[in-house]
């Protein structure tokens, strides 16, 4: 468990291609780009050589923003026209669960090659308010989504000393159904140190891009007409501990 340090960049379209544009939430919308979250993973090995592995975590960000648009010709998001000058309130919440299985199909005393299957579970929400400076009309909009996206993995840990490891993993996935579309790419880079035999601790660095996009309910769980792409760049720094021989 630890703290993340974010950098968060996301688009919002609410409604059909065409019919509403793509909107830059922290340009247009003022959200928060620099965010601090509480992140929970973990993993257990099992079976005698312990080549098994499942993994979890879960972390969410929480951005709001109240911004004066500066843009010089009004744009319309989720049945909104927003005119050059309105006022805007936002929120824009994203929850990722993860849960993976691995297999290590090399595995040593230096190092750990494993490859497994998982999926990204998102509840995503999306509020807009928005107060015309000029006419003084008070519209708002608001979607959520739970998105789930199976995806593959690759990890790959290495000893560099009995006491520090160097942790990696890629996970990566596209799937079109219908007029849905979802893709996801993770990458991870970290470091550890076994400072005591049951506690370490970590620094890592993770890149997650989602971008899931729907015209109606050809995915299950997915029915919203819209856009959502999110980039998350983040650090964690994060206390370990280990429970086994």
């Amino acid at each position: 468990m630890g703290a993340n340090f974010a950098t968060n960049n996301s688009d919002v379209r609410i409604g059909t291609k065409g019919a509403s544009v793509s909107v830059d939430a922290e340009e247009i919308l003022g959200l928060d780009t620099n965010t601090t979250s509480f992140k929970v993973d973990g993993y257990w090995r099992f079976t005698k050589r312990r080549k098994h592995r499942l993994d979890f975590s879960w972390f969410s960000t929480r951005r709001s923003g109240d911004n004066v648009v500066g843009i010089q010709n009004p744009i319309e998001i989720g049945g909104i026209t927003i005119n050059p000058n309105a006022r805007t309130n936002t929120e824009f919440n994203v929850d990722i669960y993860q849960v993976g299985y691995s297999y290590s199909f090399f595995q040593d005393d230096r190092l750990d090659l494993a490859v497994g299957v998982g999926a990204f579970i998102m509840p995503i929400s999306f509020k807009l308010d928005v107060t015309d400076n000029l006419t003084g009309n008070f519209s708002s909009t608001s979607e959520s989504i739970t998105a789930p996206l199976p995806v593959f993995n690759l990890r790959a840990d290495v000893a560099i000393t009995p006491k520090w490891f160097l942790r990696t993993k890629a996970q990566v996935f596209y799937l079109e159904v219908g007029d849905f579309r979802g893709g996801i790419t993770d990458t991870l880079i970290g470091v550890e140190y076994m400072a005591f035999r049951h506690v370490g601790f970590g620094l890592n660095v993770e890149n997650i891009q989602i971008a899931v996009e729907a015209d109606g309910n050809d995915y299950p769980e997915i029915d919203f007409l819209g856009r959502f792409d999110y980039n998350y760049i983040g650090s964690m720094l994060y206390l370990k501990f280990y429970f086994g021989k």
